[in-house]
């Protein structure tokens, strides 16, 4: 058993990780800005305050004679959902007090949501190539996407610092839970509804799987993964998907029917990662 203490734990994809590190029997303990009453350990704080952050991270530390690791998903969750200005002065200053508190605390294990967005969505212009992958420049299309990339490089400069610092960073797709699948066969009726993000979705239970994978790889330094299920949200098939809505872009591998075109190859190689879960076998 070890001690995590997640941001964001009262979020959408928090939800399901906290269920997730429970059912695996870790002890957990949930910090957000919303009054709730999980049934776990629970604080009720602003990221956005270093002293609150740092004052609950050492606080957790002493109830748990340790903390073992940090997940950081807490943040204002997408484009368009505040200010430019609001968004980069909460998500930038949240992530900085979080990987600060927690190396100050001596935790060297963090794993936290990054974004599909630092890819290039919502490609208006093209991707290098499909499907895309980790290896291309950060291209943030988004002020919310900017400060994701701008979370990236100091991760990397606070493992350059740090030799046992290890920060995962997971860039997720748009994250789904089965209740939303109902609504997938809209998106067959225009193809360009969808194609900002290639198509592409992780259901929150593999989101979850890819936060505990990410935990186990004990390895420090920094990397990043595109987390994304296997298949797209389109009944149409995904080599035709490429040439409708993308023409002259370069394929470079035989694409599966269905297969995402956000690439998972490096997340199933190095963390272990594969989806369970898919919106097809919920019809």
């Amino acid at each position: 058993m070890t001690s995590i203490l997640v941001t964001g734990s009262q979020g959408k994809l928090g939800r399901a990780v906290t269920a997730r590190l429970q059912a695996d029997g870790h002890e957990v303990h949930g910090v957000d800005a919303v009054a709730a009453a999980p049934d776990f350990g629970y604080t009720r704080l602003e990221l956005t305050d270093y002293g609150q952050v740092a004052d609950a991270m050492f606080g957790v530390q002493d109830r748990y004679h340790g903390i073992d690791a940090v997940v950081h998903l807490g943040a204002i969750p997408a484009p368009g959902q505040a200010t430019d200005v609001a968004t980069f002065h909460n998500n930038m200053l949240a992530t900085f007090n979080v990987f600060q508190s927690a190396r100050r605390a001596g935790i060297t294990r963090i794993v936290y949501a990054s974004s599909e967005t630092v890819l290039g969505l919502p490609f208006e212009t093209p991707p290098p190539y499909i499907p895309v992958d980790e290896e291309y420049a950060a291209r943030p299309e988004s002020n919310y996407s900017l400060v994701k990339h701008l979370e990236e490089t100091m991760a990397i400069e606070l493992c350059r610092w740090d030799p046992a610092l290890s920060i995962i960073a997971l860039r997720f797709s748009n994250v789904m839970y089965p209740e939303e699948y109902a609504g997938f066969p809209e998106f067959d009726a225009d193809p360009a509804l969808r194609r900002w993000n290639l198509w592409g979705y992780i259901d929150a239970r593999d989101g979850a799987q890819a936060v505990v994978r990410a935990l186990a790889y004990d390895t420090p330094g920094f990397d990043r993964f595109i987390i994304a299920n296997a298949d797209t949200v389109m009944s149409r098939s995904s080599p035709e998907l490429a040439a409708d809505q993308f023409p002259g872009v370069p394929i470079t591998k035989d694409l599966g029917e269905h297969e995402t075109l956000l690439s998972i190859d490096k997340a199933r190689a190095v963390l272990g990662f594969e989806p369970e879960y898919s919106w097809r076998d919920a019809r």
